[in-house]
């Protein structure tokens, strides 16, 4: 299986007085799940936006193949005022569109709404469909499901993990089930 992230010996934190990483390191491969667990304020959303190279890490080194990202919040993630359709097309190639509407159980016609027409799962759903129509080779999923009820988290866990085999996966969570149930392995931060 090819690597898809690999993070060496990473340290960063805001000040040096608070590290949030000192001498960090993992390794991901295609076909993985690998969850961040840890309490709000640790840092987990600090690694993704390294991992993205919005930040630059005080040392160590960082190498992440092709990303897309599902944020925790699907109506931040949208514009208001273009359908989902619109907002795809600008960022994926629709050609697995069938495939992938089936995968994560969305129906095609949302697709022409705006953003505000769908339920939070609905929108998250086409979320999670904009990240896998992009091809990655590594989805990073920061808190995916934190806000639906537990049937639809499980659907749509379900549906990610079916797409599993073409890429790595780093989830986190605040939900230790979630990462039980789904993760090959979890991945602590602590203070």
């Amino acid at each position: 299986m090819s690597l898809v992230l690999n993070i060496e010996n990473l340290a960063f934190g805001y000040s040096k007085e608070k590290m949030l990483f000192d001498d960090f390191s993992l390794r991901l491969k295609k076909g993985e799940i690998k969850a961040i667990v840890g309490e709000s304020g640790v840092g987990k959303s600090t690694l993704f936006e390294l991992i993205l190279n919005n930040l630059k890490p005080h040392k160590g080194s960082i190498f992440a193949k092709r990303c897309s990202q599902v944020f925790q919040d699907p109506y931040s993630s949208f514009h208001p005022s273009y359908t989902l359709l619109n907002q795809i097309q600008d960022v994926a190639s629709i050609e697995e569109l069938d495939k992938y509407l089936r995968l994560i159980n969305l129906d095609a016609t949302l697709l022409k709404k705006l953003p505000h027409e769908l339920s939070g799962g609905q929108l998250q759903r086409a979320s999670i469909l904009r990240a896998m129509l992009m091809q990655p080779d590594l989805l990073l999923l920061d808190e995916p499901t934190s806000a639906l009820d537990n049937v639809i988290q499980l659907e749509v866990m379900q549906s990610i993990l079916k797409g599993i085999e073409s890429m790595g996966v780093l989830l986190i969570t605040h939900d230790n089930d979630l990462a039980s149930w789904c993760a090959d392995e979890i991945i602590t931060i602590i203070r």
